[in-house]
């Protein structure tokens, strides 16, 4: 478990937290996050909760990521990629 909300973050998510495969949850909301989702974060494979809503993260949402059973990705307001 890695859980770093409402720790005023700023800059965008490290593309490294993709090599941590056996994270089960990964808390980032609400800071002041930045940019794009990477999509390092696809290889979170073991994965089950995914919050990142209240930072102002912009592009698209990796598609690998919109079946993590637990997430915020709907609150986002960002499509899917392609």
């Amino acid at each position: 478990i890695l859980s770093l909300e409402r720790n005023q973050l700023t800059g965008s998510i490290p593309t490294q937290l993709g090599s941590l495969t056996k994270l089960k949850t990964l808390r980032l909301e609400n800071n002041r996050l930045s940019g794009g989702i990477p999509t390092q974060l696809t290889s979170l494979t073991a994965l089950t909760r995914l919050n990142l809503a209240g930072n102002s993260l912009t592009g698209c949402v990796p598609a690998g990521l919109s079946g993590i059973a637990m997430n915020d990705i709907s609150r986002l307001g960002l499509s899917t990629c392609r």
